[in-house]
């Protein structure tokens, strides 16, 4: 182990020596090298300062030499431009010398059309001085001429006034009276024809937008029955609807209002009523007394009241319906519910409801074309026989009871004045009345519309004024407004103003009782008295 040691140590120290001797050795290589390059350093500056100064030598000539060459180059530029400068200033002069002449030249002509205009013109004043001097002439001449007209004139104007034994204001005046007849007598002559011409034009503008509307509006038109037809499953079911001692059909008829008719007719029953809301109940309710097969007293008291509300829906579903298709919005429930009971009403077979519906289109189609309120005129149109859904319940005529029920719900003035005006009750003050007066007469008198014929209707307006003429005292008698009303001219001196009264009544009674007619007719009876004499 000791030798071990010493080896170790022995090795340690020849490995230290080593590398002391390699840091000598490298340092002394260090500055060997640092000397070499420091003297190749110097070599190569000096040579590159050699070079460097060789090369601004020859910089230095070559600008020398390029210095020379730019002067010489420059002088001669210079002697070129200058002779070319010289060349120009001759030849502008040249230029100049031209215009110069052509400007005196072109002076001097205009110096000689000056003078000769000089000398024109001192002949036309010459020529216009000698004119003043024969116009003046004229004038004063002129003018003696004027006064002496002036007292021939007034020499005359005094003969005349002498002669006619007028002024010549009193003259002015009297021609002016003659002219003034004169032109009275044109004008009306023009108003009058303009007055033809405007009823021409207006009877054909007229035509033209009745015929327009008529063409826009084709409803169909369906007569109205006052007869409705219930089938039966059989006809033992008559016996179930007659009931024990015709207790059924009583009970039925009591409280539906209705006549039930069961002839041989096979499998049918036929219900008879004027009123179209009582026929429709009667025959729902039948309908479904057959169907459910219970047909007693208290069951048909149930379908009775279970029809009513069906067609009271259904009254409401009509006027909500009409409403609709006439475009009138904001109308009264109460209205809505009158116009749907329309839907059972008929005149001369016309269902009211669809006659209703197409004189507000018509009324709105004319009011479109005449520049009206299309809108106003179509609410008046719908409403304007309103009055017919109460005929029944309430007295007088349709005309008065839709102008009361309407004015109950504050309609408009103008659809009230339609409803009073649209039979001629009243003097047609608006163009909306006088519209809705003409869409009612298209609507009832379109072929098909209405069931009663010609003949008929001329002979109930016969028999209406055969009646009237009947009774003594009664000079003429008129039917008018379609037979809803008639006049009555009673002689003065046969009836008083209080048999006038008794006699109204029997005439209207007798009416009731001899003539059958739709609405009401008004007896209206004139007396008048009159006295004449002669003053000789």
């Amino acid at each position: 182990m000791p030798e071990t040691k010493d080896l170790l140590y022995l090795a340690s120290l020849c490995l230290i020596s080593f590398a002391v001797g390699s840091l000598l050795l490298g340092f002394i290589m260090y500055k060997i090298g640092q000397k070499h390059r420091k003297k190749f350093a110097e070599g190569h500056i000096e040579s590159a300062e050699k070079e460097a100064l060789r090369i601004v030598n020859e910089a230095n000539d070559k600008a020398e030499t390029l210095k020379k060459t730019a002067r010489v180059e420059a002088k001669d530029e210079a002697y070129k431009l200058k002779g070319d400068a010289e060349k120009e200033i001759t030849r502008q002069k040249q230029e100049t010398e031209r215009e110069l002449k052509e400007r005196r030249a072109e002076i001097t002509r205009s110096e000689r059309r000056l003078q000769q205009k000089e000398e024109s013109l001192e002949k036309k004043n010459d020529k216009i001085e000698k004119m003043e001097e024969n116009l003046q002439a004229k004038i004063k001449s002129a003018d003696e001429k004027l006064h002496e007209a002036d007292q021939i004139k007034k020499s005359q104007m005094d003969i005349l006034e002498r002669i006619s034994g007028f002024t010549s204001e009193d003259a002015k005046k009297h021609l002016l009276s003659i002219l003034d007849n004169e032109l009275t007598h044109e004008k009306s002559l023009r108003i009058s024809q303009y007055e033809i011409q405007l009823k021409d034009e207006c009877d054909v503008k007229a035509r033209e937008y009745i015929s327009l509307a008529i063409t826009r509006l084709a409803s169909e038109a369906v007569g109205e029955m006052t007869v409705s037809v219930v089938p039966l499953p059989n006809d033992e079911m008559k016996g179930r609807i007659i009931g024990r001692e015709g207790r059924n059909i009583r009970t039925l008829e009591q409280l539906t209002g209705v006549d039930l008719i069961i002839d041989d007719t096979p499998e049918a029953i036929t219900l008879s009523s004027h009123d179209r809301v009582r026929r429709e109940i009667a025959r729902i309710s039948l309908e479904k007394l057959i169907q459910d097969g219970r047909i007693h007293p208290t069951r048909i008291e149930e379908m009775v009241e279970k029809a009513k509300r069906d067609v009271e829906t259904k009254i409401k579903q009509e006027g909500e319906r009409a409403i609709l298709e006439t475009n009138v919005n904001g109308l009264n429930h109460e209205l809505t519910r009158l116009l749907g009971r329309l839907y059972y009403r008929t005149s001369y077979s016309q269902n009211v409801l669809s006659h209703s519906i197409e004189v507000a289109h018509l009324s709105g189609i004319i009011a479109s074309e005449l520049g009206v309120d299309a809108t106003l005129a179509r609410r008046a149109g719908l409403l304007h026989d309103i009055g017919k859904a109460l005929s029944h319940e309430i007295e007088g005529s349709h005309v008065q009871i839709g102008l009361e029920v309407c004015k109950k719900y504050k309609e408009n003035p103008e659809v009230l004045h339609a409803i009073e005006a649209h039979h001629g009750d009243v003097e047609i003050k608006t163009v909306i009345a006088a519209i809705v007066q003409a869409a009612d007469a298209i609507s009832a008198a379109r072929p098909g519309a209405r069931s009663e014929n010609y003949e008929n209707y001329i002979k109930r307006l016969q028999k209406l004024e055969e009646i009237c003429t009947s009774y003594s005292g009664v000079e003429k008698s008129f039917a008018i407004q379609a037979g809803r009303e008639v006049r009555i001219m009673i002689q003065p001196e046969v009836v008083n103003d209080e048999g006038m009264i008794v006699l109204s009544r029997e005439i209207a009674k007798r009416i009731e009782q001899e003539m059958e007619y739709p609405g009401q007719i008004k007896v209206h009876l004139i007396r008048e008295s009159r006295t004449v004499a002669l003053a000789k």
